[in-house]
């Protein structure tokens, strides 16, 4: 068995066909043919059932193929790897982070790598959550991932400060003057909602923290993206709750913003399945540093106020 023949095998499932799958390995089909029948040989049985209009994965196929996809990620990874930490030219890193700190920290990261090392590559990938962040970095899509420290994590994990929660209202709102405000002080306030709000001992974030402050909120709209929702609750259509970096750094105009008493924290970290070295050491570098920079680490935490270990969005 090799790396060449699981990649093969990888390539005829994702395209579901020998023809296809030859084509984008360029080599030809009955050489693709005669490794993917070597490969089967070699694991013992039939992985792919050959079909009239493309190719099936038996059931030992679908336990191989995660497996496969793996070590052929993880060979990728390592070549980008040594390139990027050379700095040689055509060198990557892959960088996987959820959306709302792609829009409010990251921007200024990457242009500041630009600047020192134009010869490698940043490729960006972009999650929902955090378990699908996590899902990343374990199977080799992402070099680093940067987010919420994970449950569990992957291998290495770099603390990089701690995320401030704020709540957004119009620039023209009665408790525009404020800096502070306490949530049952919103209790009959519409809310702009997030349908990527995470899930808090069983109950969606703003519900559960509500809650503990006596009342159910009020929700006015659902948006898909924390950087709509802000912009929504700019507009006066209800209040929202953000991370303060994406309201201050990239989407918050004309708007109040006030922090929640006692206020909503959460650590983020840089994690990946492997200690950093070389490029990617230096991007971590370069991000606490720009973490730092943006005055967004509170400088005394609230222990007893830190969110529970769940991804806020």
């Amino acid at each position: 068995m090799s790396l060449r023949q699981m990649e093969y095998f990888v390539t005829v499932v994702h395209e579901a066909s020998f023809t296809r799958a030859a084509d984008a390995l360029h080599v030809t089909q009955p050489a693709l043919s005669h490794q993917i029948k070597a490969l089967e040989k070699s694991v013992g049985g039939a992985l792919l059932e050959r079909m009239a209009r493309g190719v099936r994965l038996t059931p030992m196929g679908r336990a191989f193929l995660p497996h496969a996809e793996l070590a052929v990620r993880s060979a990728a990874q390592a070549r980008r790897a040594a390139r990027a930490t050379a700095g040689a030219e055509g060198g990557e890193l892959h960088v996987a982070t959820l959306h709302s700190l792609a829009v409010g920290v990251l921007p200024d990261v990457f242009a500041r790598w630009r600047e020192t090392r134009p010869r490698v590559l940043l490729r960006l990938h972009e999650y929902a959550t955090a378990e699908a962040l996590e899902e990343a970095v374990q199977r080799g899509t992402a070099d680093l991932a940067f987010g919420p420290e994970p449950a569990d994590p992957p291998g290495t994990v770099v603390p990089v400060g701690e995320e401030e929660l704020v709540l957004v209202v119009p620039f023209d709102d009665r408790l525009a003057g404020r800096t502070t405000v306490t949530l049952p002080e919103l209790a009959d306030r519409a809310w702009v909602r997030c349908a990527l709000e995470p899930v808090v001992h069983g109950e969606r974030f703003l519900d559960w923290a509500c809650g503990r402050a006596g009342f159910a909120p009020r929700t006015a709209v659902w948006t898909e993206h924390t950087s709509t929702a802000v912009r929504m609750a700019a507009a006066g259509v209800g209040v929202c709750v953000a991370p303060a970096h994406i309201v201050r750094g990239a989407v918050g105009e004309d708007c109040t913003v006030l922090s929640p008493d006692p206020a909503w924290k959460r650590p983020l970290a840089v994690y990946a399945r492997v200690v950093p070295t070389g490029a990617a050491e230096a991007f971590v570098d370069l991000l606490r540093t720009t973490w730092r920079a943006l005055g967004d680490r509170p400088e005394q935490p609230y222990e007893d106020c830190r969110l529970p270990a769940a991804p806020v969005h």
